[in-house]
C-alpha cells in the first residue's frame, strides 16, 4: 500500500525523520500557544531552504531544520492540494495555486499558495482560526467603539493594516455579534473564506470569489439584487468595487470592507486617489456622507514576549472630520483625530502609549509601530510607565 503523503516521514529535523503532519503539528503546539490562539500565523516553506514559521511576526526556521529537497518538496505538496490543483503545480505550464487546506486531524483550516521561484517549488500557508473571537475580547481601544458599530443600520466602516494585522478577525469579530444579536440579512464577499458564520438571528450567506462569484465588484453588484443589509467585502481592490461599496453605504445598507494601508488617514486618499482626478471632487463629497469608521491596526510584540496585542487607530467621520473629507484636506485629519477623544478618535500614537504606560508594550515598540516621528519626543515628556 503507498503511504500516504500526508504522514510520509521525508524531512529531516536534526536527528528526526518529520512529516507534513508533523510540521502542522507547530501550529497547534503548546509552547507557541497564547489562550485559545496559536503565535504561529505561516508555515513557509522553499526548496533548498530550511521549513519556517512565523511567529510573533518574525520569520524563524525549524531549529536544526535541513534544507528542503525537491522529492520532499513534491510529497508534502500532495499530501495539502486536490488532485486538481497537483495537475496545474506539476503539470507543463507550471502555474501558481492559490486554495486551501482542510487539516481534518484538528479540524483546522490553512489558506494555501504554491509558487515557483528561481530554485524551484515554494508554498505559504496560514492557518485559520476556526473560531470566530468573540469581539469584547478582541482588544479594541474603547467599548463604545464597537458597541456604536454593530448598532449602525448603514454606512461604509474600513478596517485597515499591512497584511497579516488582523483585519479580517475584527471585521469577522464584529459581523459575528450583528449575527447573534439582530435580524438581518448578511451577504460576504470574500478570497478566500476565512471564518465559517453560522446563522443564527441574523441569516448568513458567504460567497468565495473565484468560486461562487467571479470578482469583488461583480459580486457586490449581484449583492445588491439580493435584498441585503449588511454587506462585507473582503477587500476593495478597483474602482468599481470602490465604487459600489460608496454607492451601497450611501443607499442603505451597512458594508465593511479592508484596505491595505498603514493608517487611516492613507484609507481616505487611497480611495479618492483610485479615481480619475476629474472625479475628485464628487468622490470626496460621497466618501463624506458614506464613511462611518476607518479602524486601523497592527499587531504589536507584548512586552512580556507572550504573544502580540492588537494597537489601533480609530477614525469616526463626526461633522468636523467630514468637512475635511469634502475639501479634501488630508493634512488636518491627523490632528482632529487628535483631539477628538471624546468622540470615540484615537491616533495609534495616543494608544501606542497607553499602552507603554501600562507595561503593555516596551518603549522600542512604540518607536517602531508609531506612524509619526513626533512619538518620540512625547516619549521623552512622560513619567516612567505606572505600577502594576
Amino acid at each position: 500500500m503507498t503511504e500516504d503523503p500526508l504522514h510520509a516521514k521525508v524531512y529531516q529535523q536534526g536527528q528526526l525523520m518529520m512529516s507534513m503532519n508533523d510540521l502542522l503539528g507547530w501550529f497547534v503546539h503548546p509552547d507557541y500557544k497564547s489562550g485559545s490562539l496559536s503565535r504561529i500565523s505561516d508555515l513557509h516553506v522553499k526548496v533548498g531552504r530550511p521549513v519556517s514559521f512565523r511567529i510573533d511576526d518574525d520569520l524563524q526556521p525549524l531549529p536544526e531544520g535541513s534544507n528542503v529537497e525537491p522529492a520532499a518538496m513534491e510529497t508534502f505538496l500532495r499530501a495539502i492540494l486536490s488532485e486538481k490543483h497537483q495537475a496545474i503545480v506539476f503539470g507543463d505550464e507550471s502555474e501558481d495555486v492559490d486554495t486551501g487546506f482542510e487539516w481534518r486531524e484538528h479540524n483546522v483550516n490553512f489558506r494555501l499558495n504554491v509558487f515557483h521561484d528561481r530554485d524551484g517549488l515554494a508554498f505559504v500557508m496560514r492557518m485559520l482560526s476556526s473560531d470566530i473571537p468573540n469581539i469584547e475580547g478582541l482588544g479594541l481601544p474603547n467599548e463604545a467603539i464597537w458597541r456604536e458599530i454593530v448598532g449602525l443600520k448603514r454606512g461604509l466602516v474600513l478596517v485597515t493594516g499591512v497584511t497579516g494585522s488582523g483585519k479580517s478577525t475584527t471585521i469577522a469579530a464584529l459581523i459575528n455579534y450583528i449575527n447573534r444579536s439582530r435580524k438581518t440579512r448578511i451577504i460576504t464577499l470574500e478570497d478566500p473564506v476565512e471564518f465559517i458564520y453560522q446563522s443564527q438571528e441574523s441569516m448568513v450567506s458567504q460567497r468565495q470569489v473565484g468560486q461562487n462569484v467571479m470578482t469583488f465588484s461583480g459580486g457586490l453588484r449581484s449583492a445588491l439584487r439580493e435584498n441585503p443589509d449588511i454587506i462585507f467585502v473582503g477587500e476593495i481592490r478597483d474602482v468599481e468595487t470602490a465604487s459600489l461599496a460608496l454607492s451601497a453605504a450611501e443607499t442603505g445598507h451597512l458594508v465593511f470592507s479592508t484596505l491595505h494601508t498603514r493608517d487611516a488617514k492613507g484609507a481616505l486618499s487611497r480611495i479618492v486617489d483610485m479615481f480619475p482626478a476629474e472625479q475628485t471632487k464628487n468622490l470626496c463629497l460621497q466618501l463624506s456622507f458614506s464613511l462611518s469608521w476607518v479602524l486601523s491596526q497592527k499587531l504589536v510584540p507584548r512586552a512580556d514576549g507572550q504573544g502580540r496585542i492588537l494597537a489601533m487607530e480609530v477614525l469616526k467621520n463626526i461633522p468636523a472630520l467630514g468637512n475635511l473629507i469634502r475639501t479634501g484636506n488630508w493634512q488636518q485629519v491627523y490632528s482632529t483625530m487628535e483631539t477628538q477623544v471624546k468622540e470615540g478618535m484615537m491616533t495609534m500614537e495616543q494608544h501606542l502609549l497607553h499602552l507603554f504606560q501600562h507595561h503593555v508594550i516596551t518603549r522600542e515598540s512604540v518607536e517602531t509601530f508609531a506612524n509619526e516621528a513626533s512619538v518620540i519626543d512625547r516619549l521623552n515628556q512622560l513619567q516612567q510607565p505606572t505600577a502594576k
